[in-house]
């Protein structure tokens, strides 16, 4: 394989790349041929999953944030994540722009209006009146749970773990490196690769779910626009043109290409956030900006480890389908974003010290997410018909967002755009958010995936970067052609099964860490000096 690599031009270890390659390729042929076979496997998989491990993701997410809390307010919390004299390469403006388009703008864009109105609707918790006040207070409440703290969690402990121990002892850019105290010299032999391979193949498929979720809404807002059909072949399209953006963005290297998308997008989201707090009702989102940050801090215990333990155990009623869909849904997916952003982060976080870092990678995104859906949650429930009361005062206005969600979750911000002015132009710039936020998070992941491939921060050979971005964009493809309507349900299946062995990874970070900040201790190391490997085989 050394010998191929070397004909093909690649600067990669050629285990892992063709390895990662091979099954990426074989998985997209098998689909092909054997749909059926292989969507029902995913789904019992995703079944037994949420049925049996449901526990497992809560839990143990929270276990990562109690964590990284102890982490960063005991006495490690002055490590320097790099070696002596290091500083942070970028501003904290740029530090937070790169992380969060990178990480959950996408997100944001896609459920901002959709969650909140679907719990409203819907509301999980039992006892609970759809469309009452009680319902929007619960609403927003689950919603940031999903997309607040927990979620730059999962982020967080991997990007701790590897800006600890990749730029501070200088080991190989690779998720086996985090697992050195463990696992010694191993890193570097079968059961190192392996945890490589299964790495890369998790971004893969999750970049390419969120690519598929990208292109539903997309064509929802280009539907809306113009009438276009959104079926199978716009969607398509629509991954065609983000993966050659994506694939430009890559040739542009990180610093020029994602770094500059990275702002211009941060920016059109925030001017359309300020926009729709000036034109909506602002007094009242103003005060609900406030009024959030009490109900999410009053909410987050119960909702934390909420599991519905007494839910009736039928399948067709039991909590766990609503939790499969929603919670146990976000962690699977969000983890198999967590070597990508875990590494892109720790990447550009090179300098900072273990404070520094938890605390900026929790705490500004979330915050941000939380202006953000009291602003677009709040506003898309009082056009809806915020309790009952306002709901027959607003006769047939009542519920269209609602009805547009239960209809097609994708459709749920243009539809909501249609209650401001310049409906057409500010659904315009909707679209183009979104798209550049999908076609970040794909160039950031192919940087990312070339480094794990590579083992260097050093970009690759254009060619091999340019191949996971189609890579990636091809995995998504594939997925919607063969999802048709059902494209979210058969989205959530897969990235359910592919998310549990990288939660199990992410856990196994922890004592790896603990063992690393010990030998701190054990060795007296001072403040931003750079320990010796040989240093853990003498304890």
């Amino acid at each position: 394989m050394q010998e191929l690599a070397r004909r093909l031009g690649l600067r990669t270890d050629p285990t892992i790349f063709f390895v990662s390659a091979g099954c990426t390729v074989a998985f997209v042929i098998l689909l092909t041929l054997f749909p059926n076979a292989i969507g029902d496997g995913f789904a019992s998989g995703r079944s037994w999953i949420v049925t049996n491990l449901g526990w497992f993701f809560i839990l143990g997410v929270n276990v990562w944030l109690g964590f990284l809390i102890w982490a960063a307010t005991s006495r490690h919390g002055h490590i320097r994540l790099g070696p002596k004299g290091s500083r942070p390469e970028y501003t904290n403006l740029s530090w937070f722009t790169m992380l969060f388009a990178g990480g959950i703008g996408t997100v944001l864009m896609f459920w901002g209006v959709a969650e909140p109105i679907s719990h409203f609707a819907n509301p999980p918790l039992p006892g609970v009146e759809p469309f009452t006040k009680e319902a929007a207070q619960d609403g927003i409440s689950i919603a940031i749970y999903h997309l607040g703290l927990h979620t730059w969690t999962i982020f967080a402990l991997p990007g701790l773990a590897f800006a600890y121990f990749i730029n501070r002892y200088d080991l190989p850019v690779r998720v086996s490196s985090v697992f050195y105290p463990l696992l010694r010299e191993g890193i570097h032999g079968p059961i190192g690769k392996a945890i490589d391979i299964a790495s890369i193949l998790g971004t893969l498929f999750g970049v390419a779910v969120s690519l598929g979720l990208g292109s539903l809404q997309i064509a929802a807002g280009l539907n809306a626009l113009f009438g276009w059909a959104d079926g199978t072949v716009m969607k398509v399209g629509i991954l065609a043109v983000l993966t050659v953006v994506a694939v430009i963005s890559i040739v542009a290297g990180l610093d020029k290409g994602v770094k500059l998308l990275s702002n211009l997008n941060i920016g059109m989201a925030v001017a359309l956030m300020v926009f729709v707090l000036v034109t909506g009702s602002t007094l009242f989102l103003l005060r609900g900006i406030v009024e959030t940050f009490g109900l999410y801090f009053e909410n987050l215990p119960r909702l934390a480890f909420w599991n519905d333990m007494l839910a009736d155990e039928d399948p067709s009623t039991a909590s766990w389908g609503w939790q499969g869909s929603w919670t146990v849904f976000y962690w699977a997916w969000t983890v198999t974003w967590s070597p990508f952003i875990g590494l892109f982060v720790a990447r550009i976080s090179r300098g900072r010290t273990v404070r520094e870092f938890v605390l900026g990678v929790l705490l500004a995104p979330s915050l941000f997410t939380l202006i953000w859906f009291s602003i677009f949650g709040w506003q898309a429930m009082e056009f809806d018909g915020l309790g009952l009361a306002a709901r027959a005062a607003l006769g047939d206005q009542a519920g269209q967002i609602s009805a547009a969600v239960a209809d097609s979750v994708p459709l749920a911000m243009f539809a909501f755009f249609e209650h401001f002015p310049f409906t057409t132009f500010i659904q315009g710039i909707a679209v183009v958010i979104v798209a550049i936020f999908f076609a970040t998070s794909s160039d950031s992941a192919s940087l990312v995936v070339d480094m794990l491939c590579t083992g260097t921060a050093a970009p690759g050979p254009v060619h091999q970067r340019v191949f996971w971005g189609v890579a990636e964009g091809m995995v998504a493809m594939v997925l919607i052609i063969l999802a048709g309507d059902a494209g979210l349900n058969a989205l959530q299946q897969v990235i359910t099964v592919v998310g549990l062995p990288i939660f199990i990874l992410v856990c196994m970070m922890i004592p790896s860490l603990i063992k690393g900040f010990a030998q701190e201790d054990i060795d007296h190391i001072s403040i931003g000096t750079r320990p010796e490997l040989d240093s853990f085989d003498k304890s």
